[in-house]
């Protein structure tokens, strides 16, 4: 099965490959199949070629390198710049989190072997360890689920970094005001 524009060239020819194209043609047998061992003889006559003869091919090899009228096909889909983006999982929370850390300790690591051992530590974890992350995740998602919802009724989306992003930022935020209600309510009963 093809793959992408059917229109589009295979790569640019060389002059040889063109006259090996016209030798094929020209050295099929009636029933459609090429007759190997005439068209072998075909380099033997390229070589023996005068710069003339070759020149008809060289032009076509040309004119191919030039390819003006590929372009790319129209109606296709196109990716939306403003789309929004998937809010990160619980995991990616984890290894946004460590990813410095673990690079930092083992310098010189590749990001494969990075990605194993933030894959091994979020293994370790138990559920109690993971919630902090699943459930900032979750909250992602709901604020992501809205943007979403005001996107597509907008037809745009008004923040300027990407909405997972805004969202995991303003989730941030609430954490932070939640940390500083709690520390607030602990000093007013430690005062009283």
């Amino acid at each position: 099965m093809a793959k992408g524009n059917p229109k589009k060239p295979k790569g640019k020819m060389s002059a040889y490959a063109f006259f090996v194209q016209m030798c094929r043609e020209h050295k099929k047998s009636p029933e459609g199949s090429v007759n190997f061992a005439e068209f072998s003889k075909c380099s033997e006559r390229w070589k023996t070629m005068s710069g003339k003869e070759k020149s008809k091919f060289d032009e076509m090899a040309k004119v191919d390198k030039e390819m003006k009228d590929y372009g790319p096909a129209k109606g296709g889909k196109k990716k939306d710049p403003n789309a929004l983006r998937r809010p990160p999982s619980g995991f990616f929370l984890l290894c946004s989190e460590f990813h410095p850390e673990i690079k930092f300790i083992n310098s010189g690591i590749s990001i494969g072997d990075v990605a194993k051992k933030l894959g091994e530590m979020w293994n370790n974890l138990n559920d109690s360890e993971k919630e902090p992350y699943t459930t900032k995740a979750a909250k992602l998602k709901e604020k992501c689920e809205k943007d979403v919802s005001d996107y597509n009724s907008k037809g745009k989306f008004d923040g300027k970094k990407g909405p997972a992003k805004v969202a995991q930022k303003r989730v941030e935020e609430e954490d932070e005001d939640e940390e500083d209600e709690k520390e607030k309510g602990e000093e007013e009963e430690e005062d009283e």
